[in-house]
């Protein structure tokens, strides 16, 4: 079947359903040939997919980490003790993760469901600088006074400064987001994100580390891509 027939028929309808603005971008990746497209799309789907559980781990290991640490200096509902002096934007996030846990829990509001209900965002949020004033003029936002040395430095290696932890956490942070919004990344160098992904996580867990490489398929679907003239990226 020619790659005309097939983008006539069945992969016509389909790039109408993705969008023509999405499936434009596999279309130029693939000098136009819309079998090619297609089957770039097909493998970006199947490389994001890949990509959720190594995410997934150092989301969740990074979570843990910072909360432990924030346990031990503020106690366990943290996120409420005002001298961890939270900024607007992370109260919000915790109001908000609260109705979360309300609705999920009979109304009853437990810290580990406020915990694991705060997106990845907030957490790399709580390594940056904070703000130095609120929207009223009257109230600082120092985490590296209130957070960092206090606390959340112990969660990574000695030597790291909290501006490059924090810019490497974000970077990551827009990968994910592009991924949770099937956004094209098969251009991009994965190997380098799969083998930052799995740093980061190892300055936390080097075992959570090991555990995500053994498990991961990232790596073979990058080898099978290798191998497979017929994808023009």
């Amino acid at each position: 079947m020619s790659s005309n027939i097939f983008y006539n028929g069945v992969g016509f309808e389909f790039a109408k359903s993705i969008s023509c603005e999405r499936f434009s971008t596999y279309l130029a990746s693939a000098d136009g040939d819309h079998a090619i497209a297609l089957r770039n799309y097909a493998w970006n789907t199947a490389i994001s997919a890949a990509f959720y559980g190594p995410l997934q781990c150092l989301e969740i290991a990074l979570r843990n980490a910072m909360h432990l640490e924030l346990s031990r200096k503020y106690g366990p509902a943290w996120f409420d003790n005002r001298d961890a002096r939270l900024n607007k934007g992370a109260q919000k996030k915790i109001a908000e993760a609260k109705k979360t846990a309300r609705y999920r829990n009979g109304n009853m509001i437990e810290v580990p469901k406020v915990v694991a209900a705060l997106p990845f965002g907030f957490w790399v949020s709580l390594i940056d600088s904070g703000g130095r004033r609120d929207s009223n003029g009257d109230a600082d936002y120092d985490y590296e006074e209130t957070l960092w040395r206090p606390s959340l430095h112990r969660v990574f290696p000695k030597g790291l400064a909290r501006r490059e932890i924090h810019k490497t956490l974000n970077y990551r942070r827009e990968f994910r987001n592009r991924i949770a919004h099937h956004e094209p990344i098969f251009r991009r160098h994965l190997s380098r994100d799969h083998e930052r992904i799995l740093e980061i996580t190892g300055w936390i867990s080097p075992e959570t580390a090991a555990w995500i490489r053994h498990h991961s398929r990232v790596e073979e679907l990058l080898l099978s891509k290798d191998t497979d003239r017929a994808i023009k990226f």
